[in-house]
């Protein structure tokens, strides 16, 4: 690679970590090769695989926005002395030969949670890894997409122009085939400055767990994902919530069928649209106004069926406003609810923030926001404070937290409980009465 340009003796002088004023655009060292979409060509990849030597630089393309799949349409590798290859997954039967030669090797990505699903799906799994923007987040750097750390750390621009492409598209033009090599070019590079800057902070240790907990890392899928619909708070009834879920519902099954994403089926307006107005024929539906979109008149008739079934429902199996849940309730509600447990929840919002700040990581790196409501809403009985504690270490231990994390935090979350607890004399000066969404500051 060529080296980075120095700014002028006039320019300001830059922030520490900041890159080159002109940093210069990141190019491919070898040339962009032919994307593999043969089992010879894989064979070739495993070959140069097995050659090379360090860790491997995996990154996935898919075809968000435009397909409903999350499966992966390019997997791009990088190895010291084997080169930078371009995979097709959807040309093979199965990826066993690669899954093979990267057995036991470290593989770098970057976000993790995003491309090892669809790798996953294809057969490919990690025996150990490094996500480089996990690391950032450890870190404390303020903005941890790839181009902003190899611009930061490494003094070199990305190109960014196709980054939302379509890349079930085949054949894949050549500019997007650079864009994806790209991706892998400099991640072993960035990976040593990051692992560098582990050890200076002596964050190497809890790096190390999160990664090993990544490996495991699978997708959570959500209840009621219906209730997501933008604009949903301008229905009014179980009825018509009940209209918006059944077509929700039928429009994910349309996307499936096709394998596309569900807004090109028609968007979220008009599913709202389509609930208020609640229509009985397809000539009144397509005249409702604001009822559109690439399949609102192909499959009109589905969504004038499902109208007709969500009008005969009975009451009771129409779903509520506010659905059921086995958590806590929203962090709003709880000083209506239970007035101490907004306070514990405040006091270790406040806690968890400070030490944030003063770790420099993200608080909820910290901590997941899910696991503070989840131990604060219903604490375990002890009031001792080591009891507590352990007590306290156990339950977020059992709900998935690393190690350094539970270190970290089971005391300040014992300390809310117990400070919480104290009675107070004075409400009118006690900020901890306040609801713990009035605290701005505070991790979700």
């Amino acid at each position: 690679m060529p080296p980075a340009e120095t700014s002028s003796p006039d320019a300001p002088e830059p922030d520490e970590g900041s890159p080159p004023a002109d940093a210069p655009l990141l190019r491919l060292r070898d040339g962009l090769g032919r994307i593999v979409e043969t089992e010879a060509g894989l064979a070739e990849v495993c070959a140069a695989m097995a050659r090379g030597t360090g860790p491997v630089a995996i990154d996935a393309e898919r075809a968000s926005g435009y397909r409903y799949s999350a499966r992966a349409y390019l997997i791009q590798l990088r190895r010291e002395g084997s080169g930078t290859f371009l995979v097709d997954p959807i040309a093979f039967d199965s990826m066993a030969p690669l899954q093979e030669v990267l057995e036991g090797t470290e593989w770098i990505l970057h976000a993790a949670t995003q491309d090892l699903p669809c790798l996953n799906e294809v057969g490919l799994y990690p025996t150990k890894l490094f996500d480089t923007e996990l690391a950032g987040r450890l870190l404390g750097h303020p903005r941890v997409g790839l181009a902003t750390l190899v611009e930061t750390l490494l003094g070199y621009r990305m190109a960014k122009e196709h980054s939302a492409v379509d890349w079930s598209t085949r054949p894949l033009p050549e500019p997007w085939l650079e864009y994806a090599a790209l991706d892998v070019e400099v991640l072993v590079e960035l990976r040593e400055v990051l692992g560098a800057e582990l050890v200076a902070a002596g964050k190497e240790g809890w790096a190390a767990e999160e990664f090993e907990w990544l490996k495991t890392f699978t997708q959570t899928v959500r209840v009621d994902q219906w209730r997501r619909t933008s604009g949903l708070h301008k229905v009014r009834g179980r009825r018509a919530l009940g209209a918006v879920r059944a077509l929700w519902t039928t429009r994910d099954q349309i996307a499936a069928e096709r394998d596309v994403t569900p807004s090109r089926i028609i968007p979220d307006s008009a599913i709202v649209a389509a609930a208020l107005a609640m229509p009985t024929t397809r000539t009144a539906l397509k005249a409702t106004k604001g009822f559109y979109g690439r399949g609102a008149d192909r499959y009109a008739g589905r969504w004038v069926a499902v109208l007709t079934q969500v009008r005969d429902l009975p009451e009771a199996q129409l779903p509520t406003r506010t659905p059921r849940s086995e958590g806590p309730p929203p962090p709003r509600a709880w000083a209506d609810k239970d007035p101490v447990a907004a306070r514990r929840l405040l006091l270790a919002r406040e806690a968890i923030t400070a030490t944030s700040e003063e770790l420099k990581v993200p608080a909820e790196n910290l901590l997941t926001p899910d696991f503070v409501r989840r131990v604060l809403w219903t604490p375990p009985s002890p009031r001792d404070l080591e009891p507590l504690t352990r007590a306290i270490s156990v339950a977020l231990r059992d709900m998935g937290a690393r190690a350094w994390q539970v270190r970290l935090t089971a005391p300040l979350l014992a300390d809310a409980v117990l400070a919480a607890d104290e009675p107070v004399t004075d409400s009118g000066s006690d900020p901890t009465l306040r609801s713990p969404e009035s605290a701005s500051s505070s991790p979700d």
